[in-house]
């Protein structure tokens, strides 16, 4: 499933970030990638303990606490912190997969990425190229999105960055485990919890509604590890 989340953060709340974001100290993106990885990347990359890095993620992981569409699709465990790259022209990433684990640096714990996400911070008319490519079975998609948006994937996913041509792409990128493990029961979950919002809403909480909230959360007991 790729799902497009609109407005993660506030216009205001990327005007800020990104005054933050222009004024750190970028390294080689290579810092992070794995050995496949890094033969196919070039772009840049802020370390872990940049100010600005720190700052930016702590407005990242806020905003998803509340944001019911991440929530409901994603269903996370663990949400490993996310990181931040920067594309000039001539840059990009190469197709490649995502490491299946990923230990976080200040606890040690290993998260399992079973979903892949990139939030963007810069809008689309001011850079030329830089589309995040995502195959699935269903072919390949061209992902750019406005700058407070992000798109969520399967971390199992073959993906590139396409070469800037034009101006700069910045985003933040990060990948969670979910207390789902299976796609497919993920998805089916996400898809009861849409519709079950969407009945809500129009007929309020009638017996129907209640009912399939009840089996909901039955198959959330079932499949679900915390």
């Amino acid at each position: 499933m790729l799902l497009h989340i609109p407005q993660v953060l506030t216009a205001e709340q990327v005007r800020h970030c990104r005054q933050l974001l222009d004024n750190a100290a970028w390294l080689d993106g290579r810092i992070t990638a794995g050995s496949q990885s890094a033969k196919v990347k070039n772009n840049e990359q802020l370390p872990n303990d940049e100010p600005a890095a720190e700052a930016v993620r702590a407005i990242i992981l806020a905003a998803l606490e509340k944001n019911e569409l991440f929530f409901s699709a994603a269903l996370p465990k663990r949400i490993f912190p996310p990181l931040f790259n920067r594309y000039g022209e001539g840059m990009s990433f190469g197709m490649h997969v995502d490491n299946a684990m990923r230990r976080m640096t200040l606890t040690g714990e290993w998260v399992r990425s079973d979903l892949s996400a990139t939030l963007f911070f810069s809008e689309p008319e001011e850079y030329d190229g830089g589309e995040l490519v995502i195959e699935d079975t269903y072919g390949l998609h061209e992902v750019k999105l406005a700058a407070g948006d992000m798109v969520l994937y399967p971390s199992s996913s073959l993906h590139r960055v396409e070469p800037i041509t034009r101006g700069q792409r910045m985003a933040s990128f990060m990948w969670m485990q979910s207390m789902i493990r299976d796609q497919g029961e993920r998805g089916l979950l996400f898809e009861l919890d849409t519709h079950i919002r969407q009945l809500r809403l129009e007929q309020g909480d009638n017996a129907t509604a209640i009912g399939l909230t009840g089996v909901y959360h039955n198959l959330l007991r079932k499949w679900g590890e915390i």
